[in-house]
């Protein structure tokens, strides 16, 4: 094979994905063609586009590759949330290429790919190998949407780095017959990647095709409004989609059929339909002449209210448009032009004058969809007052707009609108409909009621006007500028899934709405240009992004607290927003760029509850005011919030606690990059409902605690020590004394404890770079290797309690503290030291780590062999030393690989340690690996330490100094070594203790 990538763009774009999905299945049956029989053909449909490593998943499923490889493409995308990476810029992974080249290569295939995108995509990257001399082809179209047109070809060539060959056809090739058949496959292409329209007739999938086609004429250009988007309406109303489950077939079809052509094209796509006897629609414009024939869809743009001859709609219409272009003089329909289409479905009129008191469609008993744009009331125009609004019973989607006839909107009027699915009314008045609706309109799903000409007024029964609306799935409340609240029982509608508050510049909040909600817009900048039909967003070239006008835009707090459903989000040129809580939501990236923009002044933002969180991506220019941001990704947790009168911080706190390490980077990413440098912050990593320290909100301490502080509140409950004071008796002053962990948080602090995940691998990332900047640092309960990130300098750390990580090795692996004060171990079954003995080099040989050291505390650390290396002759301001049940210990302090010399002649001097408490310490033979100088010491307790041979000098106190008291068992004082200048005088005399070790029998018990 000459040619190994081929372009095949179909006849103008149209029909090339129908074709290669055709091909796809012949191949599959030609196994007897030589040229045409591959071993595997693979065929990949990426029309709706999402990534290049959305294209590498579907090649691995087509492969049906090793589970092992779609965890590898899991476990990616999971790690790009917590990256806040952007999902359409996800790569394909070189390990998943890998095994796609193995796979294939050695066999002969043929590869069928569908390009969402808008580029060409190289396939070879992803694993799919087309060497120059194989076998292997690669036949692909771009497929951005199944009913894409162009005229100018040279667009699409220009893409084209790759591609060897680019085969084309041309539309005007095309006989009508041809086209209805490539339509029908599109349209088994459309059925086939919707699971839900596999038992519908591709027919009927066909018809809303040409409906679509149909809608893009230039009725809507002298509307200019875009009534296309009403599609998945008219499919229904017109009767072309029927059954129970229409709506979700309808709102399928809608993200699938959309039409992109030339003009040009269109016009000639036109033509081909009218020549075809079957053709559903008929378009007439311009000078065109009204010719009878069994039309069921009919598009009329007239000048005059001639209406090119046509005296009335045939009776086999299902789907009337009227516009006439004469918008100052609207003009009145011919008489009787209703009296024949009981078919009529659809119906929407534009610039239409008529007797609003006995409208001329009064007849039309079977319509469902009613459309007014700019009517207007002729009361000359004589109707038939006697005659019953029965239309009304079977209307579903009634759209107003700059149409000011109050009595279809009246009480009475309601009451026969007992199916109305949707209402729309645009440019007149608002909150006066809105106060009708309480009682009425049962089955209402969507609302929308925009830019009202009348002033927003409230009575006291608009807490009541949505409290029936148990249905409603939308409500679009742009453009009411004079709204100054929102109904408190819209938490009532509990149904509602998107809100759309646009242009709403008098609301002073927004809160108290239902936890159905799924996407929330607000755009200072006004309404979008166009709506969707289902829940999602409007895409956002369709919303306004600046303004000519000076809006006052006065929201300043926007609570979507509780709404759990919630995903997508759209806020925009809200100047005065202080606060906005997304607390219970599901949202997984929350992007400063994208979702949350242009809010200059946000101050306090909450994300409590928010289990699904996966990134934030701030901007720092929108939150350079930002005072307070509380996160908490644990499910289920509710928590007050700050009041805004008593927390005025000046500087920004942040408030965390976090289940997934990862989203450490978010806040790393803030913290660091924080434009007012200063930030307080408070970060847990951690599942466990029980620990609420964060969600309190507690002031933090600038003091450090002392050894006796005993006042505040502790971190961990002392009653998860009990058994360990009641190994040697509730009578144990040594053991009574032993200081329990530090309790106050500082201004930075960092906890990490049970049910995190990713700990160990971000503590090398950001975890390591917050932990890095603590001030204290709690670490308890986590099975991991290390608790910090290695070869660092820890500047700020002023205290650290580490507890119940039983598989630590080293606590401080090649770690210098310049500013530890408090050092607080117990529970690490396999630490062998607390820091490791390594030599320095570079910037960090001149630091003196453990300079600042003041208290040190251990406790039943079994396998520690020692504490701390020696690489100073001085530990200046150690305070107090208290170790206990750590049987493996033989050493405190021991000599580093280098170390200053003189050590050994003149020893280490410890000149402010005052207190040294040791415990079953059984196999520790020194303190200090050389002589220890502590002249300050005032107390000495010791027991349990069977092997120790030497204590710290003290040297001789003047005369009325206290010389330091000693408690001690006999047989440990009476095998003391004493060094040169040190003698038992310079002591109090010992208390011995009352506990000594049983001595063993001297025989075996074992008898």
């Amino acid at each position: 094979m000459r040619y190994k990538v081929i372009y095949f763009d179909g006849w103008n774009g149209f029909g090339a994905s129908a074709v290669l999905r055709s091909t796809a299945a012949v191949l599959s049956s030609r196994r007897t063609t030589p040229e045409l029989c591959f071993d595997k053909i693979i065929y990949i449909d990426c029309s709706e586009w999402k990534n290049r490593r959305g294209v590498q998943r579907a090649i691995a499923k087509e492969l049906q590759l090793d589970r092992s490889v779609m965890a590898i493409l899991d476990k990616q995308d999971e790690d790009d949330y917590f990256l806040g990476h952007d999902e359409s810029l996800r790569h394909e992974i070189d390990s998943v290429s890998q095994v796609i080249d193995q796979t294939l290569r050695g066999i002969k295939f043929i590869m069928i790919f569908l390009n969402g995108s808008d580029d060409e995509v190289d396939v070879g990257l992803m694993g799919v190998p087309l060497a120059r001399y194989g076998n292997n082809m690669l036949i692909w179209t771009f497929s951005r949407s199944y009913l894409t047109m162009h005229r100018d070809r040279s667009e699409v060539a220009k893409k084209l780095r790759y591609t060897q060959i680019f085969h084309l056809s041309f539309i005007e090739e095309l006989k009508a017959s041809q086209f209805r058949g490539v339509l029908h496959q599109q349209a088994a292409t459309i059925v086939a990647r919707n699971p839900c329209m596999l038992d519908i007739d591709p027919a009927i999938i066909v018809d809303c095709c040409l409906y679509d086609l149909f809608l893009h004429n230039n009725f809507h250009t002298v509307t200019k409004f875009h009534w296309v988007s009403h599609a998945s309406n008219y499919w229904i109303c017109d009767a072309t989609i029927q059954g129970d489950r229409a709506r979700d077939i309808s709102d399928a079809l809608h993200r699938e059929i959309n039409w992109k052509f030339d003009a040009s094209l269109h016009d000639h796509i036109l033509k081909i339909m009218f020549t075809h006897s079957e053709s559903p629609f008929l378009v007439i414009k311009d000078d065109d002449v009204y010719e009878e024939g069994p039309y069921r869809w009919i598009s009329v743009v007239s000048r005059d209210a001639e209406v090119h001859g046509m005296k009335a709609i045939p009776a086999e219409a299902s789907s009337f448009f009227l516009a006439f272009e004469i918008p100052n003089h609207p003009q009145a329909l011919p008489d009787g032009f209703f009296d024949h289409c009981s078919k009529l479905g659809v119906l929407i009129l534009y610039c239409c004058a008529f007797n609003f008191a006995s409208p001329c469609f009064l007849k039309c008993h079977g319509l469902r969809f009613l459309g007014l744009d700019h009517c207007t009331d002729d009361k000359t125009i004589e109707g038939d007052h006697n005659t019953e609004w029965l239309y009304l019973y079977s209307l579903w989607v009634l759209d107003l707009r700059y149409t000011n006839w109050n009595q279809i909107l009246s009480e009475e009027k309601m009451d026969l609108m007992t199916n109305i699915r949707e209402l729309n009314i645009e440019g007149v008045m608002g909150w006066q409909y809105i106060a009708c609706l309480q009682g009425r309109l049962p089955n209402l799903r969507r609302l929308r009621i925009i830019k009202p000409t009348c002033q927003w007024e409230t009575s006291e029964a608009i807490d009541d006007y949505f409290i029936d609306k148990k249905s409603m799935e939308i409500l679009d409340l742009s453009g009411n500028c004079d709204m100054k609240f929102l109904p408190t029982n819209l938490s009532e509608a509990s149904s509602l899934r998107l809100l759309v508050l646009d242009g709403c510049d008098e609301l002073e909040s927004v809160g108290g709405l239902p936890p159905t909600l799924e996407s929330v817009r607000f755009n200072g900048y006004g309404s979008a240009s166009q709506w969707t039909q289902t829940v999602e967003l409007s895409p956002k070239q369709f919303c306004p992004s600046s303004t000519t006008h000076n809006k006052y835009v006065r929201v300043s707090k926007i609570s979507l607290a509780g709404c759990t459903q919630l995903e997508h989000l759209f806020l925009c040129w809200l100047p005065n927003l202080v606060e906005l809580d997304l607390s219970g939501t599901s949202i997984k990236i929350l992007d400063f760029k994208t979702m949350v923009v242009q809010i200059p002044r946000l101050k306090r933002l909450f994300l409590i509850g928010c289990k699904h969180l996966c990134a934030i991506n701030f901007l720092h220019e929108s939150v350079s005011y930002l005072e307070l941001i509380c996160v908490d990704t644990r499910a289920g947790i509710v928590c007050p919030r700050p009041s805004i009168g008593k927390n005025k911080p000046s500087r920004l706190q942040v408030h965390a606690v976090v289940v997934d390490a990862r989203l450490a980077g978010s806040l790393q990413n803030l913290i660091v990059n924080y434009i007012q440098y200063i930030v307080h912050f408070n970060i847990h990593v951690t599942s466990s409902p029980v620990y609420d320290g964060v969600v309190q909100f507690e002031a933090t301490s600038k003091d450090m605690i002392g050894p006796s502080d005993q006042e505040s509140k502790q971190l961990i409950p002392a009653g998860w020590y009990s058994d360990v004071l009641g190994m040697v008796g509730a009578a144990s002053p040594l053991m009574q004394t032993f200081p329990q962990p530090p309790t106050i948080k500082l201004d930075r602090h960092v906890e990490i404890a049970q049910g995190s995940f990713y700990v160990e691998r971000e503590l090398q990332e950001a975890l390591g770079e917050l932990m890095i900047r603590s001030e204290s640092l709690h670490v308890h309960d986590v099975s991991v290797r290390a608790i910090t990130p290695q070869g660092r300098l820890w500047r700020k750390l002023r205290w650290c309690c580490v507890e119940r990580c039983p598989k630590v090795d080293i606590v401080f692996p090649r770690q210098e503290f310049t500013a530890l004060e408090t050092l607080w171990v117990s529970d690490l079954l396999m630490a062998r030291s607390i820091s490791s003995k390594g030599s320095r080099t570079g910037y960090y040989s001149e630091i003196i780590s453990f300079g600042n050291l003041r208290h040190l505390q251990l406790r039943s650390c079994p396998s520690l062999q020692f504490v701390l290396p020696l690489r100073v002759p001085s530990i200046p301001i150690l305070e107090t030393l208290h170790i206990i049940h750590c049987g493996d210990l033989s050493h405190i302090f021991i000599l580093n690989e280098k170390y200053p010399k003189e050590i050994t002649t003149r020893g280490v001097q410890f000149p402010k340690l005052t207190t040294i408490h040791l415990h079953d310490l059984p196999k520790l033979q020194n303190i200090c690996e050389v002589k220890m100088v502590a002249p300050a010491l005032k107390s000495i307790k010791i027991r349990g330490c069977w092997s120790l041979r030497r204590l710290p000098s003290v040297g001789a106190r003047g005369q009325g100094e206290k010389k330091p008291a000693i408690e001690i068992e006999k047989d440990v004082w009476d095998a003391l070594e004493w060094d040169a200048g040190h003698r038992p005088e310079h002591l109090e005399p010992p208390v011995f203790s009352r506990y000594y070790k049983e001595k063993l029998p001297r025989v075996s018990v074992l008898r």
